[in-house]
């Protein structure tokens, strides 16, 4: 469980260090990448133990897809959250897919 609490903290850091400036469009472009880089630090810091140690009960396949999973939930939050932006069916349906990619990849 803490591998999937880990990856999920880290997946909060990177969405935020990727996305949390496009509210800011008149900010110089160098500022918003070093305070990005600044931010996905602490993704690091918590994305790379839970790889490192959720290799001895997961494939890395199966933390890829983990993490893709959390990245998903965490976006669509924090799109709908921050941006503001509307959560449309298609991408529900788009979503639905990846799911089933994570079916696929832990089916025995």
């Amino acid at each position: 469980m803490w591998i999937i609490i880990l990856l999920f903290l880290a997946n909060i850091f990177m969405t935020f260090a990727w996305y949390w400036h496009l509210r800011f469009q008149e900010t110089n472009l160098w500022k918003l990448i070093l305070i990005s880089w600044g931010i996905a630090f602490f993704e690091y810091c918590l994305q790379v133990p839970a790889n490192h140690w959720g290799k001895s009960i997961f494939s890395a396949y199966q933390l890829k897809i983990i993490q893709e999973i959390l990245t998903m939930i965490v976006f669509v939050l924090f799109a709908v959250f921050y941006l503001k932006e509307p959560l449309k069916w298609n991408y529900l349906i788009a979503f639905g897919f990846i799911l089933l990619a994570v079916f696929f990849v832990f089916k025995k």
